[in-house]
């Protein structure tokens, strides 16, 4: 398919009938064939600073396993970042790490207002759709953003393979955090890791959650973990587990 072409939010499962709603802001490394390959190699576009590596295969194993919507954006953050807010300087990257995305530099207004229509407000608002109609239809909702994160960071190592990230309630992750540490008490579980709100990076989680209302909590798993299939599904049946254990324990 065309990369222009390509819807920029991919909606499965809609009807799913899971209390939970998955979310992928960074499931996808496509670049639309209008920026060519924004001046970067081939293995940065595949690295993590285009993508998260392994969040969205997770995610379609979590959906298939509770039965959940799972909406997920198409297009690179490397084009616009889903997860922040149109006013946040690093919506559209020009430095990610120590990579310098000069084609990002200097964008004209209406190319940053192009962006935003084409690409982020049709994620939000898929979003917006689904979750008004299982409002409308009186149905329960958790949302779950999922993403993953690299086991280095400007040269500093992470121990964590989990980090949980909660936005302005903290019931449902702190509820999450206690399923995933019966379940594996060897588990190290990093609490705000590597980010937090304060970092800029829950605008979904806080939009689409506590913005409504709803229980949320964002879920970033360590990448090396899940960049194979035994990886991926591991991770995906734990979480199936331990997210249906924690929506029990209120």
């Amino acid at each position: 398919m065309d990369s222009e072409a390509q819807e920029p939010v991919l909606v499965t499962n809609a009807r799913g009938a899971s209390p939970f709603v998955i979310l992928c802001d960074h499931a996808s490394n496509r670049i639309p064939e209008r920026y060519g390959d924004l001046g970067l190699t081939a293995t940065e576009r595949l690295s993590h600073i285009a993508w998260d590596p392994g969040a969205l295969a997770v995610s379609r194993e979590l959906s298939g396993l509770l039965d959940a919507p799972l909406v997920e954006s198409t297009v690179s953050r490397l084009i616009i970042d889903c997860n922040r807010a149109l006013d946040a300087p690093d919506l559209i990257w020009t430095l990610s790490e120590r990579t310098r995305i000069a084609a990002n530099e200097d964008l004209s207004a209406e190319e940053r207002d192009f962006r935003i229509a084409s690409y982020h407000r049709p994620y939000h608002g898929a979003i917006d759709v689904l979750l008004e109609a299982r409002r409308h239809a009186g149905r329960e909702t958790v949302v779950v953003c999922l993403h993953s994160f690299t086991p280095v960071y400007h040269g500093k190592p992470r121990p964590w393979p989990i980090g949980l990230i909660h936005g302005r309630d903290q019931r449902f992750t702190r509820r999450l955090r206690d399923a995933l540490a019966a379940e594996r008490p060897d588990l190290n579980i990093g609490w705000n890791e590597p980010y937090a709100a304060l970092n800029g990076v829950t605008l979904t989680l806080e939009k689409h959650g506590d913005g409504r209302g709803l229980e949320a909590t964002m879920i970033e798993i360590r990448n090396d973990e899940i960049l194979a299939p035994d990886g991926v599904s591991e991770w995906a049946h734990l979480l199936a587990r331990c997210l249906e254990r924690a929506r029990q324990a209120r």
